[in-house]
């Protein structure tokens, strides 16, 4: 074998090496969403079940206590009231904390269900209108249903927080062999290359995770002109 022929050779091994470390990594991180996810089902799970439950107790014990009262002294009456008031917002606010951390419908109902719910949701707290598009999908495992529901929670996150936006338009469809997913807002808008190396937005985050997947994040916006975040992931992405 001559020189030229060897350097092929090594070159080619080389590469092989490169794209076999590159699965691997792909595979571990995979993994270690998982395990993450996994994580945050068991707490969403034990704050409803556990915590929610309860409150939920307490709050029927203090209208228990509340009609056994006698009418005087009305300071005791109050003094019930504001509890019952503290325990029924704590009770919203953990049912609303377990949602976020894992809403039950993902796994109950999949990914379109989930997505309908959490624009729904987005569009009460926020107050900006959100409109939903999505079109016939093939069938999807848990992964890539958990990868599309935290992509588009992080980009509406981002618009409601970030960008005050009155208005989100949210799109997903399958394209060949990939799924397609945008997410544009009429916010406050940013410069792509600075919000994605500021580290504070999620969208970092966001671009990390698609990787894992072998997809890929698009930003497009400018400051005052919204921002539109595309993200693209193979439907066969081992």
């Amino acid at each position: 074998m001559n020189d030229a022929a060897e350097l092929r050779e090594l070159y080619q091994q080389l590469l092989e090496r490169l794209e076999r470390n590159e699965r691997e990594f792909r595979r571990l991180g995979r993994a270690v969403w998982k395990v993450q996810e996994d994580e945050r089902r068991r707490i969403a799970r034990d704050l409803h079940d556990g915590v929610g439950q309860n409150l939920t107790v307490l709050k029927h014990r203090l209208h228990e206590l509340d009609a056994a009262l006698p009418t005087q002294p009305a300071g005791l009456r109050d003094t019930v009231a504001a509890a019952l008031a503290l325990c029924g917002d704590t009770l919203e606010d953990t049912r609303e904390l377990s949602r976020l951390l894992r809403p039950p419908i993902l796994d109950d109902l999949g990914l379109e269900a989930a997505l309908r719910w959490l624009v729904r949701s987005q569009s009460q707290a926020s107050g900006a209108r959100v409109d939903l598009q999505i079109d016939a999908l093939p069938e999807l495992d848990g992964e890539l249903q958990t990868l599309l529901f935290r992509v588009t929670q992080e980009a509406l996150t981002n618009a409601a927080k970030h960008a005050a936006a009155s208005h989100v338009q949210v799109r997903l469809q399958r394209q060949g062999a990939a799924l397609s997913l945008e997410i544009e807002d009429d916010g406050r808008g940013c410069d792509p290359a600075l919000a994605l190396g500021s580290g504070g937005t999620g969208l970092g985050g966001m671009r990390e995770r698609l990787r894992l997947y072998g997809g890929r994040l698009h930003m497009r916006g400018a400051p005052g002109a919204g921002l539109r975040v595309s993200a693209q992931v193979p439907l066969d992405y081992t």
